[in-house]
């Protein structure tokens, strides 16, 4: 096994805390090989665009063997490169090259379930009494036949399917073809850090652990409770989705997910500088399930949020409103906040209805987010402001979508490729038909179209980058909210000797924001053209403003 050459780069164990990190889908990043899905060798190719950008670190989602039912995240081989992506090689040589540009690589791991084509799950279906028997939720029937409970499926209907060799069910949260892995069994849990040890000494610097409250059930199978309409919310499934009626209670979140995390934070440990942030979801405690698991300094470093991935409008309260309740639910833990990703749509159109200077509309976001206590992550064509893609029924390719469509479209509209040059077929992604299709209202927001322009969205987002870089209390700080009514948000950032105010006018029309007292110093190199007075800040529509206490 070739092991990575790390030493590149800076040796900094707390470098997860506040880092920017960029994920990329690599279906849709570049295709090298003419097949119209992107591939690793793609990545590296692209590389030097995320380090222009100056993102700390990449997270990349599943490139592993998979029959991709689940477009990767149903997994046949976790120690194997899907050859759609390339092989173990090219992912070698994307580690090398990430290293030598300073950015650290977090891959995205499926521990929760595999696929049912797993060499393991077709030994553990083949009968009742193997080595493997138990590596998976296996459950008898009710007297009548039916499932042994009302869990539910994300993906729709029940989570238990019938297997007619076992004449069990087995559980499964998302997909049929994706079944849960009993990790109340020991072996299952050696066998899954097994898998994180191979990837860290291939020179790995990270994981984004995918759906990591959904490790474990519960042992006795009890029915989740009916969850009343007042308290249902579409965080973590579309409002369609009867997945919303019930309270999670069983199914997952439960106890014994401690001991495990712990013991994945002790593997890390034996390696350098790494880190992990855990995705949670869960849409009624998923703020308290993050302190739970970021406690102690001996879990995870840090949590994926689901708060500002909902549809629910951003506003100066509800972000004043998600930050306070981190705080009272994750005392000591930290969190990475994201706007968008690969499961939700791309949030200058969630948030967008209705707004007619997007491009503003796009920069003021992308800093709002960056000033935030936490990490952040930002989404591939994020920082060129692409707005979800229209597609027909018939370019589908997500199940999630063709099993709810219309209500609700799924997530292939946030999933079409990268658009590199405008020129280009499918904007330079691929020279074969993409396996999803590249939107005209893309192109025209194409790398190339954006590079060089000091007024485009791209050149904003290298700007604050960089600007909040230079000021460690917008990375590392803790957080005071000055102002959260109306459009006007206004918040502290502190760390040791450094403050600096943070003003953001949420509104398409210009505002005045109140000064906090103190002599301040505006800073300069964020982009944007506000006006400090005596007592006030004169906000243009979607802006904002940064001031250090001198």
């Amino acid at each position: 096994m070739t092991t990575s050459d790390s030493t590149l780069l800076t040796p900094d164990k707390d470098w997860w805390r506040g880092a920017v990190i960029y994920q990329i889908y690599p279906r849709s990043f570049q295709d090298t090989n003419g097949d119209g899905i992107g591939d690793l060798k793609g990545i590296t190719e692209r590389l030097a665009h995320v380090a222009s950008l100056g993102a700390d670190a990449i997270w990349i989602s599943p490139f592993f063997t998979s029959p991709m039912k689940d477009f990767g995240y149903d997994v046949s081989d976790y120690l194997d490169v899907d050859p759609i992506f390339g092989e173990l090689a090219d992912f070698d040589a994307l580690i090398a090259e990430a290293h030598r540009l300073d950015i650290r690589v977090m891959i995205d791991l499926v521990l929760s379930h595999t696929s049912d084509k797993h060499p393991w799950f077709v030994e553990s279906r083949s009968r009742r009494t193997n080595p493997k028997a138990d590596w998976y939720v296996w459950a008898d029937s009710r007297p009548d036949g039916t499932p042994p409970n009302n869990w539910l499926s994300i993906f729709g209907g029940s989570a238990w399917q019938w297997d007619p060799t076992r004449l069990q069910y087995y559980m499964h949260n998302f997909l049929t073809s994706q079944p849960d892995l009993n990790l109340h069994n020991p072996e299952v849990q050696d066998a899954l850090l097994s898998v994180a040890r191979f990837w860290l000494e291939r020179g790995v610097d990270g994981f984004r652990l995918d759906t990591i409250n959904f490790y474990f059930h519960d042992k006795e199978l009890r029915d989740n409770p009916s969850l009343p309409p007042e308290r249902r919310n579409a965080q973590t499934a579309p409002a369609v989705n009867p997945y919303n009626y019930q309270e999670h209670l069983y199914d997952k979140n439960q106890p014994e997910n401690l001991e495990f995390l712990k013991r994945f934070r002790a593997l890390m440990e034996e390696f350098p500088a790494i880190a992990a942030v855990g995705e949670v979801g869960d849409s009624q405690r998923g703020l308290e399930i993050a302190g739970e698991y970021t406690s102690g300094g001996d879990k995870m470093h840090m949590c994926y949020a689901f708060e500002f991935l909902a549809p629910d409008p951003l506003t100066p309260a509800f972000v004043a409103e998600t930050q306070h309740a981190l705080e009272k639910a994750a005392p000591e833990g930290w969190v990475c906040w994201a706007f968008s990703n690969h499961d939700v749509m791309r949030h200058v159109s969630r948030w967008g209805f209705g707004v007619t200077d997007h491009e503003a509309h796009a920069k003021l976001l992308a800093s709002l987010l960056m000033s935030l206590r936490g990490s952040v992550c930002i989404y591939q064509g994020e920082e060129l402001a692409l707005p979800e893609a229209e597609l027909a029924y018939e370019d589908l390719q997500d199940p999630y979508g063709i099993q709810f469509w219309p209500d609700f479209k799924g997530r292939d509209g946030c999933r079409t490729p990268m658009v590199w040059s405008a020129g280009e077929p499918s904007g330079g992604f691929s020279q074969a038909r993409p396996w999803l299709p590249v939107p005209a209202a893309h192109l025209e927001r194409a790398v190339d179209v954006q590079e060089g322009d000091e007024a485009s969205v791209l050149s904003h987002y290298r700007r604050f980058l960089a600007f909040r870089k230079e000021h460690v209390a917008l990375v590392k700080g803790d957080i005071e909210f000055l102002s959260a009514e109306g459009a006007i948000l206004s918040f502290m950032r502190s760390h040791g000797n450094e403050k600096v105010f943070c003003a953001f006018n949420m509104s398409p029309v210009p505002r005045l924001a109140d000064l906090p007292s103190g002599t301040l110093e505006v800073l300069e190199g964020h982009g944007f053209g506000s006006l400090m007075h005596e007592e006030n800040i004169e906000l243009p529509a979607w802006s904002g403003f940064f001031a250090r206490f001198v």
